[in-house]
């Protein structure tokens, strides 16, 4: 029997229709820099997309081609989400934290054609354009010197738009094709392209909105500090304007202090960044006390373990809950949100938010062991996670590593386990978890019990080389400033947090700890500097 339902395709267009529309008088607000602001409707920011589209039909992007970004979170990037997938080309964010060579790599697997830039980062795009095969255009937002830039066309991205028609005849699309790429950081190899289309972003922005993910509606104010080349800002723009609640984006002004200044002026009531992120907040308003940023209702945290230490911190001084959120550029990326059961002990409250989650509504969750044969979810089998659903990637550009989805579901690379409730708590990357004797030592675990000593500003844990065990955790500490610890208060800090053998014997201060370019700890630096002798390690 067939359905009487209209088929209609769940697009980019559609959000872009609705929240042009609808929701046409909510805003956009971008921070300038010194506390100053510009504001943009939704109905302006969609004729802006309308003249971004004739003006790219004009450098000859007719089809699915792919248009590269270089660019903050503002107004300007966010009508290229819009723009771009809406006239059926390919958004592709590239990460401007990248080296000039993995970002020339990036744009020449994707075969970009156009670049659309903010002029702040023209050093840093100089270098990376004579390294491009198929780039003939860049065009530049803002003021700034473009000379710098050369063996390709540019233009200024006003002078541009505003030569073209607020309107544009949006093609229809099939939901199934193509509209955003971003590539995963390459921690380990050459980066990897994931491709998102129109239904898959579609249906995690209607899945983000909902109540058991981060509950974004018509009364909110959106944040997202994390950056829009980061697996599309964890999906925020587009749930933002699905839903019809503004937005406020901060541009290049991330440290803690330009944050602090935006929350109290701009109120907003949603946000997500990484855990570093809100550690730099933390400190600075441990430091000038007296600021208020209690308009934050709920703050998504992802992209490493969020310790409960910070959790607790920011919501017993300064009223703001954290929420813990799991996800990958390959899950589009939320999908598991640590959202705790109601009526449960406050024991138990904590160790749900700790855990990574548990699945949104049409994502499935599972762990294997090393022959791929699923485990029991009892909270004490431990495997690899695997993942599958409709916003869940089913293979890499151009067929990159097949085998990890040869199953039908995405191996991850996540160590962890999963209890009764369907709460996934993740103890490592497969590449970082420690083997000490052949027993599992969880790093995340340790780090996030380091973090809670008061002393303690930041803790990575790596497994190094150790001739009996064949390998031993090293901690790696950094500590606040005019702070002190030694390594035998540290270890006696953790004896009764953890089994004596998970104890690390090896210790190392350092002034900060080396980061991926989205932000994560970067234990593969860390374990080659400690490899070259370049850490000073102290044995107790």
């Amino acid at each position: 029997m067939d359905s009487t339902m209209q088929n209609w395709p769940l697009t980019i267009t559609a959000i872009l229709r609705h929240a042009c529309g609808a929701n046409g008088d909510r805003t956009v607000t971008t921070a300038t820099g010194h506390g100053g602001y510009r504001t943009s409707t939704y109905r302006e920011i969609g004729e802006q997309a309308a003249r971004l589209a004739h003006a790219l039909r004009g450098f000859g992007i007719t089809g699915d081609e792919r248009v590269g970004t270089f660019m903050w979170n503002n107004a300007e990037h966010l009508a290229a989400y819009l723009a771009l997938p809406a006239m059926g080309a390919v958004l592709h964010t590239l990460n401007i934290r990248l080296s000039p060579e993995q970002i020339a790599y990036i744009a020449n697997e994707a075969q970009d054609r156009v670049i659309v830039a903010d002029a702040s980062l023209v050093p840093q795009l100089a270098p990376v354009l004579p390294l491009l095969e198929a780039v003939h255009t860049v065009i530049v937002s803002g003021d700034g010197d473009l000379s710098a830039l050369s063996g390709v066309t540019v233009v200024r991205y006003d002078d541009v738009l505003a030569a073209q028609p607020a309107q544009f005849d949006w093609p229809d699309i099939d939901e199934n094709s193509a509209a955003a790429m971003c590539y995963t950081s390459g921690t380990t190899g050459n980066p990897k392209g994931v491709v998102y289309c129109h239904r898959s972003s579609y249906l995690h922005s209607l899945s983000t909105c909902t109540a058991n993910a981060l509950d974004v509606g018509a009364g909110d104010v959106v944040l997202p500090i994390v950056p829009m080349f980061h697996a599309n800002a964890w999906g925020l723009p587009y749930a933002a304007l699905m839903a019809g609640a503004d937005l406020v984006m901060p541009d290049r002004f991330l440290d803690g202090v330009s944050l602090i200044e935006l929350i109290e002026s701009q109120r907003p009531t949603v946000a997500g960044a990484v855990p570093t992120i809100w550690n730099d907040v933390m400190h600075c308003l441990e430091k000038a006390p007296g600021h208020d940023i209690s308009s934050l209702r709920l703050v998504a945290c992802g992209g490493s373990a969020v310790p409960v230490s910070l959790m607790r911190t920011f919501q017993e001084r300064y009223d703001v809950y954290i929420q813990q959120a799991w996800g990958m550029t390959e899950t589009s990326p939320l999908a598991t949100v640590a959202k705790p059961l109601p009526g449960v002990s406050e024991e138990r409250h904590w160790a749900m938010r700790a855990t990574a989650g548990r699945a949104m509504c049409g994502v499935e969750v599972r762990i294997v062991d090393d022959t791929g044969t699923p485990m029991p979810a009892d909270g004490k089998a431990v495997g690899e996670l695997e993942v599958r659903g409709p916003w869940i990637t089913g293979s890499y550009y151009r067929g990159r590593d097949a085998e990890k989805f040869d199953t039908g579901w995405l191996r991850t690379g996540d160590v962890g386990c999963i209890d009764e409730d369907g709460y996934v708590t993740l103890t490592d990357r497969a590449k970082d978890v420690i083997k000490s004797g052949g027993e599992w030592i969880s790093s995340v675990e340790l780090e996030n019990l380091l973090i809670a000593h008061p002393a303690v500003l930041e803790a990575a844990v790596v497994g190094v080389p150790d001739e009996r065990w064949q390998e031993r955790p090293l901690a790696v500490v950094v500590l606040h400033e005019n702070a002190t610890a030694s390594p035998a208060e540290l270890r006696e800090f953790l004896a009764d947090k953890v089994v004596r053998w998970w104890l690390p014997e090896r210790w190392t201060f350092i002034d900060q700890v080396p980061r991926t370019s989205v932000g994560k700890y970067d234990k593969k630096t860390i374990r080659a500097r400690h490899a070259d002798g370049a850490y000073e390690v102290i044995t107790i």
